[in-house]
């Protein structure tokens, strides 16, 4: 956004002193020297090889449970709805030694779940060490394209998923946000290997029209889609779906918005962001094509899409009632003191009372569950967005799975 509206932040508006793009926080220092002097200052220039793999975060919430590594950035796919390529560059990894780093600097500081980040995850390409470099290029999902001749070399995603999940075996490892074309056998396989690799995927759609979706770009029909989420859940099974939809996008017919409500049906996801479309100066659709669905009918195909989402998750929900979930506890749930609050692994809220419970461990005594402790939760009901249920005791990853 600062790369997008520099002009009008600092000249027009005169809202701020400095504008730093994401490729400039090393530039930081100067920028603020150059503010301190009374002129604005500004480093919006975007990198072809930036990843701040040598500046490690530091945690400013002492004692969290779940931290967030970025592992890539920017993106090459170009799907005409999306400003991400313009304002954050050409997809560029972080080498594989510095993110194993990160991650096992984070357990050691005791977070249980790590999410690893990238505006494209699973296209993951560390293309640092020489000896990998004659790799061959990816192999797409079935039934998928893009709009760029692929790179071989590197090391791929799937290699670092499986040094991530060797870190820690009680910590979690999730990934977002992933684009389907770039699912091979071999991560999928190791999602259902993996007992701390979360059995949680988004898959964004965007829409349920093929027509639609060839508008947008983004390489695939409607059938490859559907086709690849039955393959997901062969390979993992009671594995958790999420998705992206954008309602009312460019040309899109009434035709086009029951396919999308088809599509909510027939998947029927756990959670899912929805969004009525919002044009972008720079992108493809800005200069090619029309935004020519009004307001209203946007929000109001948006509505019917929430609509059908929130009553399928429910549904999906309510199968789990009666299960155990095993439950990493976030800490007190923000409308009861009495309860606490966490996510299971499919990553869906699970609400419980805070009451002494066994510790599968074999202590004698009952122990109160704490903000990063795994407690195995009988579910008692379900709604789109939570679960409730009674905490059985706390147990570890590898116990629970085993």
């Amino acid at each position: 956004m600062a790369e997008r509206l520099k002009e009008e932040i600092l000249h027009r508006e005169k809202l701020v002193d400095i504008v730093a793009g994401p490729d400039a926080y090393r530039d930081l220092p100067r920028l603020l020297a150059v503010a301190e002097s009374g002129q604005q200052a500004a480093n919006v220039l975007l990198s072809l090889d930036e990843t701040y793999a040598d500046i490690l975060p530091v945690q400013t919430s002492a004692g969290g449970t779940t931290a967030f590594v970025s592992i890539m950035r920017g993106c090459d796919n170009m799907c005409s709805y999306c400003i991400v390529p313009f304002t954050r560059g050409r997809e560029r990894s972080r080498p594989i030694a510095s993110i194993l780093q990160e991650v096992k600097m984070l357990s050691d500081q005791g977070v249980k779940e790590v999410t690893l980040l990238g505006q494209n995850v699973n296209s993951f390409q560390d293309m640092s060490e020489v000896q990998f470099q004659s790799a061959a290029a990816p192999v797409l999902s079935r039934g998928f394209s893009t709009v760029y001749k692929a790179k071989p070399g590197g090391l791929r995603f799937a290699h670092l998923l499986d040094q991530v999940s060797r870190i820690d075996p009680e910590m979690r490892i999730r990934f977002t946000s992933p684009h389907p074309k770039d699912f091979p056998d071999e991560v999928l396989q190791l999602i259902q290997e993996r007992h701390n690799i979360c059995k949680q995927l988004h898959l964004p759609a965007q829409s349920g029209s093929t027509r639609v979706l060839e508008a947008m770009r983004r390489g695939y029909t409607r059938e490859a889609y559907l086709e690849l989420v039955h393959h997901v859940r062969d390979s993992i099974p009671g594995v958790s779906l999420s998705s992206d939809f954008i309602a009312g996008f460019c040309g899109e017919t009434e035709e086009d918005h029951q396919q999308t409500v088809s599509l909510l049906r027939e998947v029927r996801y756990n959670v899912g962001f929805l969004f009525a479309y919002s044009m972008r100066q720079k992108t493809r659709a800005y200069h090619r094509l029309q935004d020519d669905v009004p307001v209203d009918v946007k929000q109001r195909r948006l509505q019917e899409l929430i609509a059908v989402f929130r009553e399928e998750a429910a549904r999906a929900n309510e199968a789990m009632v009666g299960q155990s979930q095993l439950v990493l506890v976030e800490g007190p749930s923000k409308r009861s003191a009495s309860e606490l609050c966490g996510r299971n692994d499919g990553n869906i809220k699970v609400i419980f009372p805070d009451a002494e419970i066994k510790d599968a461990a074999g202590c004698k005594a009952l122990v109160r569950a704490q903000p990063g402790d795994y407690v195995l939760v009988k579910v008692t009901s379900a709604s789109s967005q939570t679960l409730k249920g009674v905490p059985l005791c706390r147990t570890t990853l590898a116990c629970s799975t085993a």
